[in-house]
């Protein structure tokens, strides 16, 4: 039987949608029977947003003033900048953001509709260019900084005329960042900072970025850190490139060798660096897994692009079973990351980041080895693993290059483990991992 119009698959509607081609030929099929059973154990949702979930009047607010913005910046006829500030003025660039912080006081839920209306209308999206700076620069700074800093820090970086990075990560402290070892010395109204930081993503394009430093090492290892501003281009700071088995070089180590940083640069009180990094980390799994992408859009539409260019006898029964799965739980994750926008309309995201980031990097994984597989021999082929050194985050291009770049989805903004720990802990109230470094001062716990 063909799946008719408006039938629903996994509580989704699938009328006009491009799968809906592979998915009417599936009755019957395990993955339409795995597709119901699922869709019977899952609270109902809806494809698109309940209009009863948003204000009538907010909506139609926000879209006034995107047609206004649209209607006196033409996109086509000023530059990036130009555009992405007026949009920043307006209220436009991060619409839950309170009024002049580049925001109208409003709930994140408009934030699609805003994205819709001003793609159609050919605005740019720099996005991929500072996605540190957008999705965790912008919400720390409005949670911890002074009113100096919001006003100094957030327009130039929406505008990407400053892009951002996030220095956490160090050779001994990944999953574990709170073990850093990088130190920050008070000297009068500075701070004197030495110590390596690792995978910093896009440090060799960035302006400033958001350190974690230890300040008082005699403290249990969370108390003892404190947060701070960073100028990249300051004197004793050396950014190396790590080079990807893409070819691409994204990611850095960074050396702070005797960087003075003012205290004027610090995010929030000494000793409490602990409380904003839980901010950054928070914002940071959202902006990695928790995106709300138009329907059958990024790595699923090249799956089933793929799909459509095989010949006949290259499609079985089997891969079709495997495509339309793939896409399923690809809507399921929009679906659940649409539930956990409408959840935290405002403030800081809470554990349902990590369901959203730890679902987008297995089945990012899982959908780009199913395009290997599609492509049988041709998977094989790669064009040139020559170092690049890209200026924006995550990576873009054929098949096979996702393919080897979405193996760093399990590991960047917190690995797969560490997720699973969030949400065994936070959510299911299971007991903690064991710790033998509780109450101990950093100093005395041993590290290697």
């Amino acid at each position: 039987m063909i799946i008719p119009p408006h039938a629903t698959v996994a509580g989704t509607w699938l009328s006009g949608t491009p799968a809906l081609s592979v998915i009417s030929a599936l009755s019957g099929t395990p993955a339409l029977r795995r597709c119901n059973r699922y869709r019977r154990s899952m609270v109902s949702v809806s494809a698109a947003p309940d209009p009863a979930t948003l204000s009538e009047s907010d909506e139609a607010h926000v879209e006034r003033l995107v047609d206004e913005l649209v209607a006196s910046k033409p996109p086509a006829l000023c530059s990036e900048v130009e555009f992405l500030g007026a949009q920043f003025d307006a209220g436009l660039a991060f619409v839950h953001f309170p009024v002049g912080y580049g925001g109208l006081g409003l709930s994140r839920k408009l934030a699609p509709v805003i994205s819709a209306r001003l793609q159609k209308a050919g605005a740019p999206n720099l996005v991929a260019r500072n996605a540190i700076g957008y999705g965790m620069a912008a919400p720390t700074i409005l949670a911890l900084g002074t009113e100096e800093q919001k006003r100094r820090y957030l327009r130039p970086l929406f505008t990407c005329e400053e892009i951002w990075c996030q220095l956490f990560s160090e050779p001994g402290a990944g999953s574990d960042v709170a073990s850093l070892a990088t130190k920050a010395t008070r000297d009068g109204d500075e701070w004197i900072l030495d110590g390596q930081k690792v995978w910093t993503t896009l440090a060799h394009t960035s302006r400033f970025g958001m350190v974690l430093a230890r300040t008082d090492p005699e403290a249990e290892k969370h108390n003892g850190l404190t947060y701070f501003v960073v100028d990249m281009h300051a004197p004793g700071v050396e950014v190396r490139p790590l080079r990807q088995m893409t070819g691409d070089a994204e990611f850095n180590e960074v050396f702070f060798s005797g960087v003075r940083v003012p205290d004027s640069e610090r995010l929030g009180p000494v000793g409490e660096g602990w409380r904003g990094a839980i901010v950054t980390l928070m914002n940071e799994r959202v902006s990695i897994g928790g995106s709300i992408a138009p329907r059958g859009s990024g790595p699923i539409s090249t799956a089933v692009g793929i799909w459509t260019s095989l010949p006949d006898g290259e499609r079985s029964a089997a891969k079709r079973d495997r495509l339309v799965s793939l896409w399923i739980q690809a809507e399921v994750l929009r679906l659940t990351n649409m539930r956990a926008a409408a959840a935290s309309a405002l403030g800081t995201p809470g554990p349902e980041g990590s369901t959203g980031k730890l679902a987008y990097a297995e089945i990012n994984k899982s959908i780009y080895e199913f395009c290997v597989d599609l492509l049988g021999a041709r998977g094989m082929l790669y064009d040139s693993y020559e170092m690049r050194r890209p200026d924006g985050a995550g990576g873009h291009g054929s098949a096979t290059r996702m393919f080897l770049r979405s193996r760093a989805n399990s590991i960047e903004g917190g690995t797969s483990e560490v997720m699973r720990n969030i949400l065994g802990e936070r959510v299911l109230g299971l007991p903690g991992d064991v710790r033998v470094d509780k109450g101990v001062p950093w100093s005395k716990v041993p590290r290697n």
